[in-house]
Formats: structure tokens, C-alpha cells, sequence
């Protein structure tokens, strides 16, 4: 029977949710009820040449400063280790063993540098320590890489060899394949470990099913309290805590471990709660960066499926599925917008004789929308205008068009536009998908709307005046153009549409809209009869 050893990492992992700023009297606390548990690793947080000394926080330039934060506290049975993200911390922040309060270092790496992480371990063992040696996306190893691991970690003979699920993509299958690998080839002194998360709801079953395999090799598993951790969140030590006191006859002491989560931990998951989400299980379900998700949902053009259409592309591209590359996943975005191409002459044909020598009024769903709502009626009152409306629909205004540019809006107010399906005609462009296999009566290629150098490609408002542009309209009316505001809940007047904008980034999108409309005024006038950022 193998023996069997529980790693924390609350302090280090948990420190992604917090910024490491958990607060001295917490540091000390977490530490103290995780040592009275009787848990067999702790580790202390990072070691990451980068961040200046604080003592509130689990991060700190050097060994000498986590002898600081800790000094004087007991560690009793327990031993202590910190972790170096490979390339963050030189050997000269590291005193040598005997001289600081670790007993072990874990170094995290991913695999491009796994030959310089090895050697950088190397100079950790020659200190005295333990050294952990930490596979960072453990799924972005084949087997041909993984013996190649395997023959520098046999060399460098190191306490321990970790698979790290970085982005918990690990099913029972993949685990044991790994698991496999390294039982069968590393030397037998060598513990294996397991870093889990729980993108999946796998991190507790997959720490169950590797310690139910027999081995005489050394295990050791990781966890958090209460699951604290970046993405989705770890494996809770309590459940692995619980499961090894029944199944192994352990003795770890659970109340410890509850009265941290209760006084230490439960304030930071009230302020930003970790766990399994929609989000994370997106970027599990594609096996790929989070980032990238993200990225795509901070548009707020996409919905979920087009999304996953989007992340399934990143196959083809080898490792940038886990290693993030904003550029490319910026190009995917691009290409799928506009790979759905449309031959829309006739439907601009009909829409030209629609609308000509009519007047036009364009909505959009700034806040002016419901404050000047009696003033833009009086307009329609008076001038009987052709009411086209983006990607919106209001409760008093009446629209006689709908312009769907986003598929993600088009989802939020399908329902809406069900009911007056025999009212409002629809003019999508050609990324938008109708639903139960229909058509839109009027369809629109995408891709000339587009601006590929412009921050937001797909601007819905320029992209509509595009289209008036190239219907031949020389004059429109605008109202609800409001601009960007950069604060929460002020720039649409519905909630659900609003984006996240920084003041700075919002001002760039006013200035890059009012120069657009400058030079669009050349073929197309504009009137707001609304407040609008986009007036010189």
C-alpha cells in the first residue's frame, strides 16, 4: 500500500482569487489550524522576484520575507514549501536550506522549458531542498514529451513529479493515462502528485481514483480549503481530508479545517466566489485558455454555440490552444463573422425601393431612448419616418425595422420579436443564425460592414449606416446614440446590454465613432435629435 500525503496550497492557488492579500492575521490563522489538521504539506505561497515584500500577502520576492510574515509559528508534523513559477524568481533569492522556514520549493513550468526548469531544479536540490517538480498543463504533454520529462526528472531524482490539470480538462481516462506513464517510468523513490481543478466537477472523483490505484510509490495530492482557487476553484482538502480519514485511517482533524474556512476563508469567497461555472466549463469543453473565453464573451455578439465555434478552431493551431495568443484569437473572431457569406443584391434591392424618398429614423438603445422618449414620438408624430431600431426593440416606441447584427442581442429578445413578428421586419446581417432553420426576410452580407483595424469590428451602429450609405439614403435621423459612458449600467437602457468599459477605453470608442461619422457625413447626413458623445 502506497503512502499517502495531503498538500495545501490555499495560500499559493487560493491567492489568484485575492491577489495573495489575505491579510497578516489570516496568513497566520490559515497556517495554524492547517498545522493543529495535522495536514503533511503546506505551502506558503509564491516566490516571485517580481512583488515587493508585504506582509499581508502570500507573495513575496523571497525566502527571507516568507521568514518574516511566519516567524516564530510551530509547524509541528507538517512540512513546509513554497513555489516558483519557473523564470519569476533567479537562484539568488533563495537562501540555502536550514536558513529559511521552507523545507521544499515546487517549480511550475510549461513544457517549451521544461530542459532550463530541470536545471533550475537541479540548483534548488543542491540548496538542501526538496524540490517538486510541477508539469504545468499536464493534457498539452504527448507521451513522446512526457518520456522526454521523465528522463531529465530520473536524472535530476527530485522528491516529487506533479501532473498539474492546469485548466481542468482531465477526464478518469486521461488521469490514468498519465498516472500510468509516470508510475511505470519514474525512478521508484520519486513521489507522483496530483494537482486538480475543477472545471469539470472532476477534481474530487479524479484525486479518488488515482489514490484507489495500488502502488507502492509515494502519493501526494493537492487541495485547497473550501476549494479556494483560481478558474473554476480546487479540490476541496476538506472532502480529500474526510475521504482519507475513512478509507486510509488517517487522522486529519476536519473541525481545524472548517473553523479556517469559517473565520479565514469564507470572507474572500462571499466577495468573489470560485467554483465550477458556465465559463470555465466552456473553456474545459474546448480545451483551451480561458482567455479566450473571455475574450469572446466580453464582446457580447456571440452567443454560447457561436462561442464554441469560435474555440473550436484553436485545434488547429497545436499548443496556442492553451497557450494564450490574444492576436489569433482576434483573428478567429474576425473570420467567423465573416465567413457566412450572403449574395444580398436582391433583398438590397427591395430595401432601396422601400426606402426611398422616405424619411428615416435610427434607434439605438442609449439611455436618451426612455429620458427624451416624448420627444423622439413627437418626431415620428411629425415627420411619419421609416423607425429602424439596432438590435433592440422598445416597449413604447414603435419600430417598423429591426437591425440584428448580434447574435447574442437577437437570442435576448427573440421572445419579443416573436410577438411582433407581424409588425417589425428584420434586416440581420449575416452572422446572425435565425432560429428553427427560418429566414430572415431581409439578409445581409457581414463582411463589408466590418472595420477589421477598428477596436470593436463590429460597431452595429456604423455598420447600419453602411448600409443606408449603400441603400442610397442621403439623410437619417438618430436617436439613442448616446456614446460611451465607462461606467456600469449607464450607457443602454436596458441593463442587459450593457459592456464593461474602462473611462479610457470609452473615450477612445467616442473619438474612433465621432471620426467615422466624420468622414461618413460626406455621403450620408446626420440629425440627432438626441444627446449624443458622437457630436463634434
Amino acid at each position: 500500500m502506497s503512502e499517502i500525503s495531503l498538500l495545501d496550497c490555499t495560500l499559493r492557488d487560493g491567492g489568484y482569487v485575492n491577489d495573495w492579500n489575505f491579510g497578516h492575521d489570516n496568513l497566520i490563522s490559515i497556517f495554524e489550524r492547517l498545522v493543529s489538521a495535522g495536514v503533511d504539506f503546506i505551502e506558503l505561497g509564491f516566490i516571485d522576484e517580481r512583488r515587493p515584500f508585504d506582509f499581508n500577502r502570500s507573495i513575496a520576492p523571497n525566502t527571507e520575507s516568507f521568514n518574516q510574515i511566519f516567524e516564530g509559528l510551530d509547524k509541528k508534523g507538517s512540512l513546509l514549501v513554497g513555489m516558483i513559477d519557473f523564470g519569476t524568481c533567479s537562484i539568488e533569492n533563495i537562501q540555502p536550506y536550514g536558513e529559511t522556514i521552507f523545507d521544499g520549493i515546487r517549480v511550475i513550468f510549461k513544457k517549451h522549458v521544461r530542459a532550463q526548469a530541470i536545471d533550475f531544479c537541479r540548483q534548488l536540490k543542491d540548496l538542501g531542498y526538496k524540490v517538486f517538480v510541477q508539469l504545468v498543463s499536464i493534457t498539452s504533454y504527448n507521451d513522446e514529451e512526457l518520456s522526454d520529462l521523465i528522463c531529465l526528472a530520473n536524472e535530476l531524482e527530485p522528491y516529487a513529479v506533479s501532473m498539474v490539470d492546469t485548466y481542468g480538462l482531465l477526464q478518469q481516462e486521461n488521469l490514468m493515462h498519465y498516472y500510468n506513464e509516470l508510475n511505470r517510468k519514474l525512478n521508484p523513490n520519486i513521489s507522483l502528485g496530483y494537482h486538480s481543478h475543477n472545471n469539470f466537477q472532476r477534481a474530487f472523483a479524479n484525486c479518488v481514483e488515482m489514490l484507489s490505484q495500488r502502488t507502492d510509490r509515494k502519493l501526494l495530492v493537492d487541495a485547497t480549503i473550501y476549494g479556494m482557487g483560481k478558474s473554476a476553484g480546487n479540490c476541496p482538502i476538506e472532502l480529500l481530508a474526510m475521504y482519507l480519514n475513512e478509507r486510509f485511517q488517517k487522522h486529519y482533524d476536519l473541525s481545524q479545517i472548517l473553523e479556517a474556512t469559517d473565520a479565514s476563508i469564507m470572507e474572500f469567497y462571499i466577495e468573489k466566489p470560485w467554483g465550477y461555472n458556465m465559463f470555465f466549463y466552456i473553456a474545459a469543453l474546448n480545451n483551451c485558455h480561458p482567455s479566450y473565453v473571455t475574450d469572446l464573451m466580453e464582446k457580447k455578439t456571440l452567443s454560447v454555440k457561436q462561442i464554441n465555434e469560435v474555440l473550436a478552431k484553436l485545434k488547429d493551431y497545436g499548443d496556442k490552444q492553451l497557450l494564450y495568443d490574444k492576436e489569433l484569437g482576434e483573428k478567429l473572431y474576425c473570420e467567423y463573422q465573416k465567413q457566412i457569406y450572403v449574395d444580398d443584391e436582391r433583398d438590397i434591392e427591395k430595401l432601396r425601393e422601400t426606402f426611398s424618398q422616405k424619411n428615416i429614423l435610427l434607434l439605438g438603445p442609449g439611455r436618451s431612448i426612455e429620458r427624451d422618449k416624448e420627444k423622439i414620438q413627437r418626431y415620428i408624430n411629425m415627420n411619419k419616418p421609416i423607425v429602424i431600431s439596432i438590435n433592440y426593440l422598445s416597449d413604447d416606441l414603435h419600430t417598423d425595422y429591426i437591425f440584428l447584427s448580434n447574435a447574442k442581442r437577437y437570442v435576448q429578445i427573440s421572445s419579443a420579436l416573436l410577438k411582433k413578428r407581424n409588425v417589425v421586419h428584420v434586416i440581420a446581417t449575416s452572422n446572425v443564425t435565425a432560429m428553427n432553420a427560418d429566414k430572415f426576410e431581409y439578409s445581409l452580407d457581414v463582411s463589408p460592414l466590418l472595420d477589421e483595424s477598428a477596436e470593436i469590428i463590429d460597431n452595429s451602429f456604423l455598420m447600419l449606416l453602411k448600409v443606408m450609405i449603400r441603400l442610397g439614403i442621403k439623410r437619417v435621423a438618430l436617436g439613442g446614440f448616446d456614446g460611451y459612458v465607462g461606467e456600469k449600467n449607464q450607457d443602454h437602457v436596458n441593463a442587459n446590454m450593457e459592456y464593461q468599459y474602462s473611462k479610457d477605453q470609452a473615450e477612445r470608442l467616442n473619438i474612433y465613432t465621432r471620426h467615422v461619422l466624420d468622414d461618413m457625413r460626406s455621403q450620408i447626413e446626420m440629425d440627432f435629435i438626441t444627446d449624443s458623445l458622437y457630436i463634434s
